[in-house]
């Protein structure tokens, strides 16, 4: 009938009657959401009731990450230039910085500033500095100022004149106080060849402290004037002229024949000698060579382009206290100038612009004691920034490098340039292939 409301016959329930279904329940326990592998979904054997990957306390097998850094976020991927520059926390950049290593395009450089009167600048920050790869600028994704423990090894030349040798024996006694407890040191030395002698130990320890006094050596007898004169020198000789030319030591020759003999200076082979045992030593520690020498050359197996390769693709920056005549500044100057088949007067500063590192330049012994430890606090209390390069590790080509300070009257100390690291070379090449 119009006008009147149905009623429900029997059995039937009007929509207001009829029983609405509760929401959804939260969950006891959620899934694994670790087992989800970006690109390839999830495992058909994963269960919500297995721990994840991080509760076990190890990473997921994708990872290629030794450790986790704090603050991932705030590190970029290669390629991307819109994150901040990640500055780790006091203590950490250490361990930041040798877990951002795995990576293989990941470039770190040392590197020093000081003012237009050589002292250190502190409180620099990431914004202050740019860094360029062959005249490229790249984005700077980490910075620290913090200071690392080191692994030195030390090379004493035991090939310079007494009085030399007996200024350096006199300063090697405050050597040891310039190293902190948390440093590691081997010691050689090397007069007609390199000596290793003693390997690395504790910086403060009785061993070193030995081999450091047996390390002080007599010298050599200085060529004075007259040397080369008197009857043994030349064979009939009659005012300083050689009347008998079938006596001379050159056929037809009548002058006086003086042969200085060729002394040996080995430093190439000393300084390969010594980046040979830093090439081992962990990443969380600055490899450094600390040289005291006059810096002469003469008689090395390697050659010292060969070993400036070594030590930049080992990472190893060269620093020294150069002493002798090399450290006057009159005599210093003539270093500049090398005359063919002659001995090179002085090699140690091209070692040390090459690698980032800094020499000091000290006649006295008072000089040279101080000179230990600032060249060791100024090896120690170093810059580090870290950055992505787009050229591929596996070409093992030079590429050339420049650190910028964005403030006036600021000299910057840094290596030129370098190779692919050998360790993250040596990753790539073993690493193993997929069998189809």
């Amino acid at each position: 009938m119009v006008g009147v409301q149905a009623r429900p016959q029997a059995g039937q329930e009007t929509l207001a009657q009829q029983a609405i279904p509760d929401a959804p329940k939260p969950q006891a326990t959620l899934p694994n959401l670790n087992t989800v592998t970006p690109g390839q979904g999830t495992s058909s054997t994963s269960s919500a009731d297995e721990p994840s990957a991080a509760a076990q306390g190890t990473p997921p097998s994708a990872a290629p990450v030794i450790t986790t850094p704090p603050k991932p976020e705030a590190l970029t991927q290669p390629g991307s230039d819109t994150s901040p520059v990640y500055e780790p926390a006091a203590g950490q950049g250490v361990a930041v910085n040798t877990t951002l290593h795995v990576v293989v395009n990941y470039v770190d450089v040392n590197f020093t500033v000081k003012d237009s009167k050589g002292r250190l600048v502190p409180g620099l920050t990431g914004r202050d500095v740019q860094v360029y790869e062959n005249g490229v600028q790249h984005p700077i994704k980490f910075f620290t100022s913090e200071a690392f423990p080191m692994s030195v090894a030390l090379v004493i030349d035991q090939s310079m004149t007494k009085d030399e040798m007996t200024r350096v024996n006199d300063a090697l006694g405050a050597l040891q106080d310039a190293f902190t407890p948390y440093d590691e040191v081997a010691v050689f030395t090397y007069n007609k060849s390199p000596k290793l002698m003693t390997d690395f130990t504790g910086a403060q320890s009785p061993r070193l402290t030995q081999a450091i006094e047996r390390s002080k050596g007599a010298g050599r007898d200085t060529l004075m004037a007259g040397s080369l004169s008197g009857p043994m020198a030349q064979t009939t000789v009659v005012n300083d002229q050689n009347f008998d030319p079938n006596t001379a030591a050159v056929h037809g020759h009548t002058g006086m024949a003086l042969d200085a003999p060729r002394e040996v200076h080995p430093l190439n082979d000393a300084i390969l000698a010594a980046a040979t045992s830093l090439s081992s030593k962990p990443l969380e520690r600055r490899r450094v060579i600390y040289v005291i020498s006059d810096g002469k050359e003469y008689g090395s197996d390697a050659k010292q382009a060969q070993v400036i390769k070594y030590l930049l693709t080992n990472r190893i920056e060269v620093d020294g206290s150069l002493v002798g005549d090399s450290a006057l500044w009159s005599l210093g100057t003539l270093d500049r100038m090398h005359l063919p088949l002659m001995m090179r007067d002085n090699v140690l500063p091209a070692y040390a612009r090459s690698t980032g590192g800094n020499i000091d330049s000290e006649f006295r012994t008072a000089s040279i004691e101080k000179s230990f430890s600032k060249i060791a606090g100024e090896a120690r209390y170093r810059y580090t920034l870290g950055y992505y390069t787009n050229e591929p590790f596996l070409d093992g080509k030079y590429r050339k490098l420049e650190v910028k300070v964005l403030k006036p009257d600021l000299t910057v100390i840094a290596k030129p340039g370098y190779w692919p690291w050998a360790m993250e070379v040596r990753k790539q090449a073993t690493a193993p292939t997929a069998t189809p």
